[in-house]
């Protein structure tokens, strides 16, 4: 048989698809890709995958109201009455209880196609029903996106926007990457690569003869050719460490002066705080020492050693996915004030380093390939990891940025796109949330555990079953995604699902623009070809776009250097802020009165870390991480997630002094637990790991067991993370403030259920 080649995307990289007889039987990574990611390999397995969602199915008891309890058994029906049923329910509750009774999630990373883009669409098909409660923020750097603005009025950096990794090369002497410079996490980016080039940077920093120092509770957070000092800080501790070199800066009058007082607002009364006038207790590097768990003259020398070269601090989105998440980052920014180094080439601050592809690569400053989300009528959104309060406490208040909220009353969810029984933490408690909908609709290719956990299921496309464009803002690409095959059993894409549902409904014209897939494709491009061509940048015209597969953007003329231009002249250029300067300490959050924000850098105490009164009950801090061979979920039942797993279960990574009083070993399957939940997972016993920690990856696919109190089968890390807000500014996830205890398993083991398909009635 011939085989034929169609262009196309997945956030891991662009690639080939390479199609015999019509079923994808392999992936051919783009030709321009320096490393690409081994993840592709699981794209034809999941495609044809037998935990495809073949028909629309309906969970059995939903209309008696039975609990969902992810086992149910569901009946096939055809579309017609399947759609007929969601516009009913969409049309009962809006009529009955209003717009704002529908929650409209869809979290998650769905297709690096920006037309079949899951969570664009669900929202834009809602918003043009009436409206939705929506959601703000992400999981992945939430906290940030609303402490940033406070700060420096933007919050693009921790977006990938930073300085790029020529100006590092050439300027840097130092950098301090608080968090890590993981490779694996770089496998992925939103919306797609064309090339992986985090190691390679890392290189040429290294040969350029640029130093590390890499602070993390794991050696393995940077590579080995960095030959890297790694500094083996306590988890959720990093702002004790940054708040004592800043001491060290002013008991030594290492710190800039002239450009605290020119660029910065606020430094006195951070410096007040350091110093101890307030509560008696000055922040050196004795006092951080105590807490953080690095030897005080390390910490004055790296306070040193920042001031006499210059040095860029970087810090990975991990650091505020944790109580008070907010406080490691303003610090940061602090600190690299102290140092003068904010405007400079080289200098400064950054973010998302080691968090994924793209962070300070040079890029022309062109928009990426989207599409706009109308307005939403219903004006109600919530703080993305607040679902589970949501719908446990309807009525209930809470505040966020600034503002005094009430959790609305949901009667239904809709879900296209993203997997919250992997995102959300303490997924026990978001399953006991799980019932409170009268009805939940979700989109799927696959039987994930959401779509076991619904009542109505949808069996959506993959991308490579439907054309699309894709891209992302921090790549210097964009692809034509070309369907390769047909869909498979009876998936439909997301954009005729909603179109149809609209016609239902009375506003298919509002809903589809007057465009096909096709015309949406060319809009898309179109778009993006405009704006190129109104800052001079010629790229190819559609048809010979989509017939190469892909354009390439030109490289920029200069290094970007962020905060280069209020650097220059801070008058002319000031910073979105109201002072229009870096806010050290903020009026504004003062005025909020938050205790567990205050104005400024400083150290709060997590509500779970190592130094915590129920360290004593769990003694191991619980690290979760990115998995280096699935996105996030996505793609765990293949060979490729599945050939890591040991006995069927995700791997723990703990410290040989802490696996020997336990007594485990490698290989073996242990129970970790605390007071909301427990897991099985397959011991890994690693020297890199810091004692009282252990590291697991999150991802595997949710499998809660029969009994009550049994632990989860598979070793999803989430059933054991804590489920508050970092604070009341930002309510981003706390998933990196969990205290656990680990014992070996000596009982049978349960079979994995996660990746074998419902029943049918």
């Amino acid at each position: 048989m011939t085989i034929t080649r169609f262009p196309s995307l997945a956030h891991w990289g662009a690639f080939s698809a390479l199609v015999e007889n019509g079923r994808v039987i392999g992936c051919e990574p783009f030709a321009r890709d320096a490393a690409p990611s081994p993840m592709l390999a699981a794209i034809p397995e999941m495609v044809h995958s037998p935990l495809r969602i073949g028909r629309p199915a309906i969970r059995e008891g939903w209309r008696e109201g039975r609990p969902r309890s992810g086992t149910d058994r569901f009946l096939e029906v055809d579309w017609d009455e399947a759609l007929d049923i969601v516009a009913g329910e969409l049309t009962r509750v809006r009529g009955a209880f209003g717009d704002t009774a529908i929650f409209g999630g869809s979290y998650g990373w769905s297709s690096a196609g920006r037309l079949h883009h899951a969570r664009t669409l669900v929202r834009r098909f809602l918003f043009q029903g009436g409206g939705c409660v929506d959601q703000v923020g992400n999981y992945s750097w939430g906290a940030a996106q609303f402490l940033l603005p406070h700060v420096i009025g933007t919050y693009q950096p921790v977006t990938g926007r930073v300085t790029d990794w020529t100006s590092v090369v050439k300027h840097t002497r130092l950098i301090l990457a608080f968090g890590g410079l993981r490779i694996e996490n770089s496998q992925v980016t939103s919306g797609g690569t064309g090339s992986h080039v985090l190691e390679s940077w890392l290189g040429r920093a290294k040969a350029a003869g640029i130093e590390f120092v890499v602070i993390s509770p794991t050696r393995s957070d940077a590579p080995q050719f960095l030959d890297a000092q790694w500094l083996a800080v306590r988890p959720n501790t990093d702002t004790a460490l940054m708040l004592a070199m800043a001491h060290t800066l002013i008991v030594e009058r290492r710190h800039d002066r002239d450009f605290l007082d020119r660029y910065c607002t606020g430094f006195d009364v951070l410096r007040r705080y350091l110093m101890g006038e307030a509560d008696g207790t000055a922040k050196d590097a004795d006092w951080a020492a105590a807490i953080c768990g690095i030897d005080a003259q390390t910490i004055r020398d790296l306070a040193r050693r920042a001031s006499q070269t210059r040095s860029l601090i970087t810090c990975t989105w991990s650091l505020q996915r944790a109580h008070h998440g907010e406080q490691p980052y303003w610090a940061a920014i602090a600190l690299a004030a102290m140092l003068g180094g904010i405007g400079l080439p080289g200098g400064g601050f950054a973010f998302g380093h080691g968090s994924l592809n793209g962070v300070g690569v040079p890029r022309a400053d062109l928009p990426g390939p989207e599409i706009s989300t109308p307005p939403n009528p219903a004006n109600s959104a919530i703080p993305v990891a607040r679902i589970a309060d949501m719908l446990l406490e309807p009525g209930g208040a809470y505040e966020f940025n600034g503002r005094s909220r009430t959790y609305p009353d949901i009667r239904l969810v809709y879900w296209a796109g993203g997997n919250p029984f992997h995102h959300h933490q303490d997924l026990n408690r978001l399953r006991r949330a799980w019932q409170k909908p009268e009805t939940i609709i979700v989109h799927d290719s696959w039987w994930t555990p959401t779509a076991r956990h619904a009542d109505i299921v949808l069996p959506a496309t993959t991308s490579l079953e439907r054309n699309d464009v894709g891209g992302s803002s921090r790549d210097p690409f964009v692809f034509a995604m070309h369907r390769a095959i047909a869909p498979v059993g009876e998936a439909r894409d997301d954009f005729d699902i909603f179109r149809d549902l609209a016609r239902r409904l009375g506003y298919e014209e509002a809903f589809t623009a007057g465009r096909d897939e096709m015309a949406w494709c060319r809009w898309i491009y179109q778009r993006m070809h405009s704006g190129a061509a109104k800052k001079n940048v010629a790229l190819p015209d559609f048809d010979k776009f989509w017939s190469d597969g892909f354009a390439e953007l030109p490289l920029p003329a200069e290094d970007f250097v962020l905060f280069d231009e209020f650097r220059r002249d801070p008058k002319l250029y000031p910073l979105s802020t109201p002072s229009g300067k870096i806010e050290i300490a903020s009026k504004t959050i003062a005025g909020f009165g938050y205790a567990d924000c205050p104005p400024h850098p400083a150290w709060l105490a997590p509500a779970e870390w190592l130094g915590s009164g129920s360290a004593a009950r769990w003694p191991l801090h619980l690290v979760t991480h990115q998995p280096g061979d699935r996105l996030h979920s996505q793609m765990d039942p293949a060979s490729v997630s599945r050939g890591h797993k040991v006995h069927g279960r995700e791997q723990i990574r703990i410290n040989p002094d802490d696996a020997g009083r336990r007594n485990i070993k490698t290989g073996d399957v242990v129970r970790v637990f605390n007071a909301r939940g427990a897991c099985l997972a397959a011991a890994q016993v690693d020297p890199a790991v810091s004692p009282q920690v252990v590291m697991m990856a999150t991802g595997a696919w949710f499998d809660p067991a029969d009994a009550a109190g049994d632990p989860e089968r598979h070793g999803n890390p989430n059933v054991l993370t804590l489920d508050v807000g970092t604070s009341r500014l930002t309510q981003g996830p706390s998933a990196l403030s969990a205290l656990v205890e680990i014992e070996p398993w000596s009982a049978p083991l349960p079979p994995i259920q996660a990746w074998t398909p419902p029943t049918f009635a």
